[in-house]
């Protein structure tokens, strides 16, 4: 059952299962070769540091013996191969542990170049699926989810996982090596002293499984903190304007100290078990090494096994076993950092996956075909448009609410019934009270000027030439002087390649309108389609506008949206919206005529216009 605050990304977030087998199986096997040559490397190279500690024990009880020297023995080598003067062991000693450094720092960096080779490809790819998966979803997820918490997933989450796909791989390979490696090692020389090394293992592990469980949702919350942070951030610094007019600079502090002072909590509610669980496994850990010590150093002083124990113990295992126990234990002591690292890509691959399994609700039909020759005749037959309820989240179980074509069901309707058509070339009015429907359309081959003209914060030119990316200079000023553009342009710092600022924000309403017109008339629509295009910018700037528009429209199919009527009285044909179907259908003259909604709208607003006048005069 969805709460009130769930969103559909947090259903299906939740509904991921095993996102760290996921992550590999997606994306992790496209690059597998740089996966096994890196863990390959990684393997030999610790592999080879146990070596040393090794050979230097062997070299103590042969070379280095001041009373009869033992026989010099090497794990798993053929006694016959090895050395039977002390000059010659000594020798063979030093090349040994020489060579075994020379091997671990050479394939030391075969792992470093391979593994982060692994690991930025893989993230390269989540994050493009990501964004691609982004540009998928309907306007409805983004009202959801805004841009912090989409910007969380992009940078925060995809860093998580790259950060274990790196560090977290290399530290358990060299865990496993390590622990294991010294375990068989330690073992071979001395059964009954390796039991006493080995004795915190369990212990270990029940810590480690216990701090597992409890640690995971604190993670999950933690990064779903950090995404209501982002957007708290952003929303305030994206309404900076507002919140300077209003002078609520206070308030909005106070929301963004809330934000981060619930992030801080959720932090600190997990760093609280970190702080038992990291000191607990470096106490143990070092438990394991103070009994090697004390069992092992009581043994050899006094000749003698310690309680249970039997046999001898010679000097260079003793030596031998200390080394490996201290190298033993690091790896184990860092067994917290795997276990963090896992539990914060586990957060996150499941905000990843999560975003990547929530559906489009509006996708092509199997049968679509693409468009060819559009002559630019518009027609509706019977259309209906409705927007699922907020509860939605598109599942297969809620599909029926939308019927056979996806759009009825039972949110809220938009459209109902609308049967109309518009010849190619000619202008078509939508007039109608707010809210009845009038902006819903199509996309494809139609040009969509809205009265919110979206600029990216990039030159002039590279606005201009969006969706037109192989235009030339002269097309652009051709574009720029037909909505006149090209003027203002020019007088710009650098001109056509002035940087217009986030969201065009270096610019007035008028200037940023005319270059979404001007951007329009480049790509050359063939339907165009004006949605209150004038309905923000003053009269002298909505004349000029207007000029241009009157270029952009001729010869094409183009269908105004418009609360102004005065916009409209030169269309072909106006379209009156009342409560998402079509009421009145006309010319200009013909509806005033008709004395209905479109005459009764007409009349309002001329004396709005009227009294404006007068009250200025």
């Amino acid at each position: 059952m969805a709460t009130d605050t769930e969103s559909a990304f947090d259903r299906y977030r939740s509904r991921v299962e095993r996102p760290i087998y996921r992550l590999f199986a997606d994306y992790g096997l496209a690059h597998r070769r740089w996966f096994v040559v890196g863990m390959t490397a990684n393997v030999i190279a610790r592999s080879a540091s146990l070596l040393p500690p090794i050979v230097l024990g062997a070299a103590i009880d042969s070379v280095f013996a001041e009373g009869p020297a033992a026989p010099y023995r090497l794990p798993v080598v053929p006694n016959a191969w090895l050395p039977t003067g002390s000059s010659e062991q000594f020798a063979l000693s030093v090349a040994l542990i020489l060579g075994a450094f020379l091997v671990t720092a050479a394939f030391t960096w075969v792992y470093g170049v391979t593994a982060n080779n692994f690991a930025h490809r893989v993230m390269h790819d989540v994050r493009v699926d990501s964004f691609a998966k982004m540009q998928e979803l309907d306007m409805p997820f983004f009202d959801d989810k805004q841009t912090g918490e989409v910007m969380a997933v992009l940078n925060n989450d995809a860093t998580n996982l790259e950060r274990f796909l790196d560090d977290a791989l290399h530290d358990s390979a060299r865990l496993l090596v390590m622990v294991g490696g010294i375990a068989a090692i330690l073992v071979s020389l001395n059964l009954q002293l390796a039991a006493v090394t080995l004795l915190a293992v369990p212990l270990m592990w029940v810590l480690t499984r216990w701090f597992m469980i409890t640690v995971e949702p604190r993670y999950a919350a933690q990064r779903e903190s950090v995404g209501d942070l982002n957007t708290r951030l952003e929303n305030s610094l994206g309404g900076i304007e507002l919140v300077k007019t209003a002078g609520t600079e206070s308030y909005e502090t106070g929301r963004v100290t809330d934000a981060s002072f619930d992030y801080f909590r959720k932090t600190m509610a997990m760093l609280r078990l970190n702080y038992v669980y990291r000191p607990g496994m470096e106490l143990l850990a070092g438990l394991s090494f103070a009994a090697t010590f004390v069992v092992g150093g009581w043994w050899l002083a006094t000749g003698e096994a310690p309680l249970v124990l039997s046999g001898d113990l010679t000097t260079g295992t003793f030596v031998t076993f200390l080394l490996l126990s201290q190298r033993f234990v690091t790896p184990l002591a860092e067994v917290s950092n795997i276990v963090d690292q896992y539990e914060n890509a586990k957060a996150s691959s499941e905000r990843v996956f999560g975003l990547m399994s929530i559906p489009a609700r509006i996708t092509d039909s199997e049968a679509a075909r693409p468009l060819s020759d559009v002559e630019g005749r518009v027609e509706y037959d019977e259309v209906r448009f409705s927007y699922e309820d907020e509860s939605g989240d598109g599942s297969e179980d809620e599909s029926e609410s939308r019927g056979e074509n996806g759009s009825e069901g039972k949110g809220k309707s938009v459209i109902d019934d609308v049967s109309l058509a518009v010849p190619p070339g000619e202008t078509a009015a939508l007039v109608g009270p707010t809210g009845a429907g009038k902006s819903t359309s199509l996309r494809g081959v139609v040009g969509y000027v809205s009265q919110d003209a979206y600029l990216f914060d990039a030159t002039v030119r590279e606005n201009l030439a969006y969706g037109a990316f192989d235009a030339t200079h002269a097309d652009l000023i051709e574009a720029a002087r037909a909505a006149e553009a090209h003027e203002f342009i020019e007088r710009l710092p650098e001109g056509y390649d002035t940087r217009v600022g986030e969201r065009g924000v270096k610019l007035s309403g008028g200037q940023r309108q005319r270059l979404a017109l001007a951007r329009a008339m480049l790509r050359d629509f063939v339907i165009v389609v004006l949605d209150e295009a004038t309905s923000a910018v003053d009269t002298e700037t909505e004349a000029a506008i207007q000029r241009s528009l009157a270029r952009l429209t001729a010869d094409r199919t183009t269908f105004v949206i418009a609360h102004r009527l005065s916009t409209v009285r030169e269309a072909d044909r106006v379209f009156v919206i009342e409560d998402g179907q079509v009421t009145e259908r006309g010319t200009h003259e013909e509806l005033l005529e008709a004395s209905g909604l479109y005459a009764s709208l007409w009349s309002a607003q001329t004396d709005e216009i009227e009294v404006g006048t007068q009250q200025r005069r």
